[in-house]
Order: structure tokens, then sequence, then C-alpha cells
């Protein structure tokens, strides 16, 4: 077997089964705010449009997807980020994938050169995706902590010299898994003058981008921050987006990889022997939700109605504040994490997820630590019940 299979730790979720086996739960009905798997209905013309194109099944798909696919991705992204027009080729700029997962996972085995001692910097908490796929592509992770002292976005200016003449690949968040918080423009700008400085790739995971609050203030990305500087090669930015969370389509596993087209020249020979296609079926599906954004307009209204009601239940008896975009909060606990989980599910049928298990401890801070991660992806009504839930345990406490 590989070797460095021996380096992975086990999923979050893998965790917190074991965390609860052998726990009775009371006789409530359960309630889960742990899994960020988007529960609002998928879109109607979705299901029509898959039901309608199954003779596609009979062919073999292309890994680069078909050109109205390509195409429709390329009119969202330059109308969502303002980018010049005819800047961004479908033929050479978009390459679409089966969800931001195995894409965030496979493009670290695509571009480090284990070779060279390689470094993959990374956000602490993160999605723990882009620590196994630095490992496994034999290089050493580099976690740089995300707290309120910092608004939850790396310090990359504390990052020594030295670090960053190992960095291959930096992969970054925003908005933020779990935190929420978005990166600025001048943030983003910063971080891509640091790669042109130092020759790294910035992966930029924004599958939660059209989850916001302000519709007058989209989440910038990283591609838009690119053009403004001048940048419109995009070179060394590639963006990672998913139908997942925008268009709660998350079975579909339909997504895209965007940005520097060598780089995505070379993703695409590594993923044609790599073998993922998207099937046809969703193919058609997914050029439908890339040209529609009603659908995506009322998602953002049903998370913001939740977000109130959650927010107004835990405010008095949680630290707790209303994240930048996104559908998760990261409150504090008023005991250990991982034992306020345990006890959440014991004495109120409620799962979430413990903040130690999506991070890293390193030398100077645990920064998931006595915090929880709450996805507000249940039912209005569901979320509620769990918010008075977690309030009364916190009360007893």
């Amino acid at each position: 077997m590989n070797s460095e299979l021996q380096q992975l730790q086990p999923y979050p979720f893998q965790k917190i089964r074991e965390l609860l086996k052998g726990v009775q739960p009371p006789a409530l009905s359960s309630v889960s705010l742990a899994i960020g798997e988007p529960k609002h209905p998928t879109p109607a013309f979705i299901h029509q449009a898959v039901s309608e194109h199954l003779a596609g099944l009979a062919t073999y798909p292309l890994t680069k997807g078909d050109m109205p696919l390509r195409a429709a991705i390329g009119h969202w992204l330059t109308r969502r980020f303002q980018l010049p027009a005819q800047s961004i080729d479908p033929d050479k700029h978009i390459l679409p994938v089966n969800g931001t997962r195995e894409a965030l996972f496979a493009f670290a085995q695509a571009v480090i050169d284990r070779r060279a001692n390689p470094a993959v910097v990374m956000p602490n908490p993160f999605y723990q995706i882009y620590e196994g796929a630095a490992l496994l592509a034999g290089a050493e992770p580099i976690y740089l902590n995300c707290t309120a002292d910092n608004g939850f976005i790396p310090d990359f200016s504390s990052v020594p010299a030295a670090v960053w003449q190992r960095c291959q690949l930096l992969y970054i968040c925003t908005p933020g898994n779990p935190t929420g918080a978005v990166m600025s423009m001048e943030q983003l700008q910063d971080l891509i003058r640091l790669a042109e400085q130092y020759d790294f790739i910035i992966a930029s995971d924004e599958c939660y981008s059209e989850l916001y609050f302000d519709e007058a203030h989209a989440p910038v990305g990283l591609l838009q921050a690119s053009a403004q500087m001048g940048n419109t090669d995009y070179q060394r930015c590639v963006v990672f987006h998913s139908l997942s969370k925008r268009s709660n389509a998350p079975g579909m596993r339909s997504g895209f990889v965007a940005g520097d087209a060598n780089v995505l020249d070379s993703f695409l020979q590594y993923r044609t022997y790599h073998g993922c296609a998207m099937p046809p079926p969703f193919q058609v599906a997914s050029t439908l939700a890339w040209q529609d954004e009603e659908h995506v307009r009322a998602n953002r209204d049903l998370y913001r109605a939740k977000f109130d009601a959650v927010l107004d239940i835990l405010s008095p008896v949680l630290e707790v504040k209303k994240p930048d975009a996104g559908f998760y909060l990261w409150p504090i606990t008023p005991e250990d994490d991982v034992l306020f989980t345990r006890r959440l599910f014991a004495e109120q049928h409620v799962h979430v997820v413990p903040g130690s298990y999506l991070a890293r401890e390193t030398a100077t801070d645990h920064p998931g630590k006595n915090r929880i991660r709450l996805a507000l992806v249940a039912t209005e009504q569901e979320c509620i019940t769990a918010a008075q839930r977690i309030r009364h345990c916190v009360e007893q406490l």
C-alpha cells in the first residue's frame, strides 16, 4: 500500500461516530447541524433536464466537458465577477469537474513536484481534503491559524520567506469553511503578488461564494482580483466552484475549475488518465443551472431567515456572530468542544461538529478548540428546534 496513506487522519465524521458510539440519545427527534449538505429542494428544472437527457448515458463524456457547459460557465464567471469581456476562453480557462472535492484533491497530485521538498500552505481550520491532498502528493502541509484576532483570515505577512520559497500550492477558502470569513480584494491581490514573487499556484475554493446576505455586496473572487490588477491571463490563479451549495444539487457532483490556462492544460492531461468525466445528462442540467440566478436568490432568502432566527435564540447564551457568508455558525462553547458535542447528542439529540476535529494544533494555538460548527442546512423549523435545544443545554450548564 502507499505508505503516505498512513499519514491521513480519520475524517471528522468518522471521529464523530466513534465519539458518539454507545451513547443513547433522548426520545427527541434527531436534528443534524453537522454535515454541510444542503437540504433545500433541488430546482425542478435540474430534475427535468437530467430525466430528459438520459439517452446521453449511452456515450462516453469528454473529460474536458461539452462546449455548451464550458461556455455557460464562462458567461457566468464573466458576469458574476465583472471579468473583462473575452478574457475567459471556455476552451482554455475552464474545466468541468465532478464536484470540487475530488478536484481540490486531484489538483495537488497534478501540480506538486515532490522532488523539491514541497510545502502546501492552507488555512487552519480547513476542509480536510486540502491536508490529504498535500500529504498524498508528497508535500508538507503548513497550517495558518484563522482566529477571531485576525478576522479568521490567515496572517500571510507572518509566513517566513523560507516557507514561501518551498511553497508550490496555496489553498484558500473564501467564504471560509467553517468561519464564513470572506477575503477582501486587497488581501487577494497581496496573495497574487506573493505567488508571482515566489512562483506558487493559488487554489481558491469558492464553493460558498453564492451564499451571502447582502444582494448588493457579493463576495469577491480570485479571478476578479487578478483581472483588476491586470493579470487577465490569470497566471498562478485557479478557482473552484460547485453547484452543490449554489443550486442544492450535491448529488449531481457538478463543479468546475477555472483560471491559468497553462496549469489547466496540465491538469486536463492528468484528469484524462484519472478517468473523471461528468455524465452527459448532468452536463446539460449544469449548463441550465449556471444560466439561472432566480433559484440562487431564492436559496439565499431561505438562509437569511434561518440565520436571523437561530442567532436570536443563541446570541444571549453563546458567543456567536453572523458570518460574512456561507451557511455555518462558529460559536465558542461553554466547555471543551468534544465534550459539548457529546453532551448535545446525549441530552438533546442534536448533531454538531467539534471545532477541534476541523483544525490542527500548531506551535501557537489550536484554532478549532472550544468551538463547534453548526451547518444551517436543515429546514428553518428544524434549525430553530436545534437552536432552542442547544440554548437549553447551555443554560443547564
